[in-house]
């Protein structure tokens, strides 16, 4: 038998016993091992499963590219990582940017500004709608991830990873959606067409901000997996499930304000459901990605 029907073989044996999760950390340590990391099997095994806590910022360095895949490099390449957001950040004293009693997730988004060159005159002039998905986006992941340095290289790269990777389909996902959930059920999105919500729903929170502020970190952690490992369109069904998760509720809402007001801010407590549920129908309608490990 071969390392990865072996492989295969014991993900199937743990799965039926209850023990899944010791196996996919068993699977994802034997990649990690690897002198030259894999980036299509890493990006299979965050498309399948969701990432131990312990590994999750180290694979999202290197699916994100702020580390290369040859493990060698890392330390070194961290180490000029830590030079740049150090001077960037002296950068900002030196001009009166920021101070000691500016907020962790401005400052990101004031290093990010000055870096794309987009640093305004003054740090009082009205943020852009960019800005405000930045922030929503930091502010998330400031909850994720505890180096201060290594979370401002993932949300500056997740950020462009949108912007650059996603900037296609990302307008397209609205349509999508309508369209998974007329699949799932037609009845709810006839209701949603009769209040005129469709084209009021909350998009730019689930599909911009990737739901930054809609739902915790624990749950939201786990759909950003898909997301930096190549798949925006996690976020179609992460809305779809919300909708059918809460369809008594928006039932019964009769006006597209008050439906969209609901759905911007759900019940937290449903969120891990809701997220596992998404993450089935995903694989559902697109598939499961082959490699195992």
């Amino acid at each position: 038998m071969t390392e990865d029907s072996q492989r295969n073989f014991r993900s199937v044996y743990y799965e039926k016993v209850g023990f899944r999760g010791v196996e996919e950390k068993k699977s994802l340590e034997i990649l990690l091992k690897d002198d030259r990391l894999d980036i299509e099997k890493l990006c299979t095994f965050s498309q399948r499963f969701p990432l131990p806590s312990m590994y999750r910022a180290l694979v999202w360095k290197v699916l994100l590219g702020i580390l290369p895949p040859h493990h060698e490099s890392h330390a070194q390449v961290m180490t000029y990582r830590k030079e740049q957001y150090s001077d960037v950040l002296h950068a900002l004293k030196v001009v009166r940017f920021i101070s000691e009693t500016t907020p962790q997730v401005e400052i990101y988004l004031r290093m990010y500004q000055l870096e794309s060159g987009k640093l305004p005159r003054s740090p009082s002039f009205p943020l852009e709608s960019e800005d405000e998905i930045f922030l929503a986006i930091a502010k998330s992941m400031e909850e994720m991830v505890e180096d201060s340095v290594d979370c401002y290289w993932i949300i500056r790269c997740f950020v462009n990873q949108l912007k650059n990777k996603h900037q296609d389909a990302l307008p397209q996902l609205p349509k999508a959606f309508e369209h998974y959930l007329n699949l799932e059920d037609s009845r709810l999105l006839s209701h949603l067409k009769t209040c005129s919500a469709v084209s009021k729903l909350p998009y730019d929170l689930w599909f911009k901000r990737c739901f930054a502020g809609c739902l915790p970190e624990s749950s939201l952690q786990r759909i950003w997996d898909k997301v930096v490992s190549g798949s925006c369109k996690i976020l179609v069904f992460v809305a779809v499930e919300i909708l059918l998760t809460f369809k008594i509720k928006v039932m019964a809402l009769n006006s597209a304000e008050k439906i969209t007001k609901f759905l911007e801010n759900i019940p937290q407590d449903s969120s891990d459901a809701i997220v596992s549920k998404a993450i089935d129908l995903w694989h559902k309608h697109c598939g499961t990605p082959v490699h195992s490990a």
